[in-house]
């Protein structure tokens, strides 16, 4: 694949001759199936991370015949290291719910909500005005389709799809088994397309200018861009949105201190990559996926501390609901902990990787299944930070 150049983009945060009435008044002048096959062709994939195709998704959702369905925007932003939806709904909202009104108007959905996690309440006054204007115009223009507040209470678990569901619900937030998936059986148990903040941005985005417009950027497997949220060891701390397929070298260049050695690419859940690897790695779908969260590490930062911390923190917020998770994350913690105070051999951090792969397999929901990806990682790149 060639090598992309670094590459800052307008798309997410652009204002300027964006009048998202206008870009309704062009969506409802043609057919649900045309701009769900608009959708199909612009190679949009889910920007929460699992990267899921988007018009595939509202497709399959409209293919239900029951007569509710909901769209839900999943603003639960939990990851560690992620705070760019934050500055998405702050700034450009009514590009989010016009998302939501595009795909609400494509599977014939009457409601949708936006879960909002609970630390974004200073949001709410601002946020609940623009509905209500949003709502109006929607009613103006003889779309029957409303949005709706949910508010979230601090549970990192219910970025989660079907957790944020039982959440929607009333009930304890905790992941349900799979299949059915959301858009047979999502929120209230009918089909349900759950997009997130900036994946209903694009949506909004790909209607105005067009499939082929989004296309021009990004690589085959990873079209368009991408919204990124950078932290740590950086003299550029913030929210960029960049191209995808973009290399973790060219990245670093940009944002890194000059020494930086380790890039966490996709927050807590993420991969870590190396100093070694940089030239290797691909930020994208073909390379490594992210949700938007990147964070920079360089030489004065211990590994071991960092992966401590990203275990206590899985191990504090795993729901409890499955053994692998429940007891997984509680024995990573404490068996690192172990091997550093010289309680356990060197090798015992390979009986923990294997755990770890277990885990992958068997937990339930992504929160499990994730721990490997930097646990795996930073073992393998930087394990003389963990036994020393």
């Amino acid at each position: 694949m060639e090598n992309k150049k670094f590459k800052l983009v307008d798309i997410i945060f652009e204002t300027e001759g964006c009048d998202v009435g206008v870009v309704l008044d062009r969506v409802l002048k043609r057919t649900p199936d045309d701009i769900i096959m608009d959708m199909i062709d612009s190679g949009l994939r889910g920007r929460g991370g699992a990267g899921f195709p988007t018009g595939l998704k509202w497709k399959f959702t409209r293919s239900e015949s029951a007569y509710d369905k909901y769209i839900i925007c999943n603003a639960d932003e939990g990851e560690p290291g992620t705070f760019k939806d934050r500055e998405i709904l702050e700034k450009v909202p009514m590009k989010v719910f016009t998302g939501m009104a595009i795909a609400g108007y494509a599977i014939d959905a009457k409601e949708g909500f936006i879960y909002i996690r609970g630390e974004y309440r200073f949001l709410q006054k601002k946020l609940q005005s623009q509905i209500d204007e949003f709502n109006q115009m929607l009613e103006n223009k003889g779309l029957d389709f409303k949005i709706a507040l949910r508010w979230g209470s601090g549970a990192y678990i219910c970025g989660e799809e079907s957790a944020l569901f039982e959440s929607m619900e009333g009930k304890r937030g905790e992941p349900r088994n799979k299949p059915p998936y959301p858009t047979v059986a999502g929120f209230r148990n009918k089909p349900t397309v759950i997009n997130n903040v900036e994946t209903l941005v694009y949506a909004t985005m790909i209607n105005k200018y067009g499939a082929d417009k989004f296309k021009e950027l990004g690589t085959r497997d990873s079209r368009g861009s991408k919204v990124f949220s950078v932290s740590g060891d950086t003299p550029k701390a913030g929210i960029y949105e960049l191209e995808m397929g973009l290399q973790v070298s060219e990245f670093v260049k940009e944002f890194g201190d000059g020494d930086t050695k380790a890039v966490q690419i996709g927050g807590a859940g993420g991969t870590c990559v190396p100093r070694k690897k940089f030239e290797d790695m691909i930020i994208g779908y073909e390379g490594v996926p992210t949700g938007g969260s990147m964070m920079i590490f360089n030489s004065s930062r211990s590994m071991y501390n960092v992966l401590h911390d990203y275990l206590e923190f899985f191990a504090e917020e795993s729901c409890g609901q499955c053994t692998p998770c429940r007891v997984g994350c509680q024995q990573l913690l404490k068996g690192i902990e172990a091997v550093k105070r010289g309680e356990r051999p060197p090798s015992y951090l390979d009986d923990l990787k294997s755990l770890a792969a277990s885990m992958k397999i068997a937990s339930k929901c992504g929160l499990g299944q994730s721990v490997a990806n930097p646990f795996s990682t930073i073992i393998d790149n930087f394990r003389e930070e963990v036994i020393y």
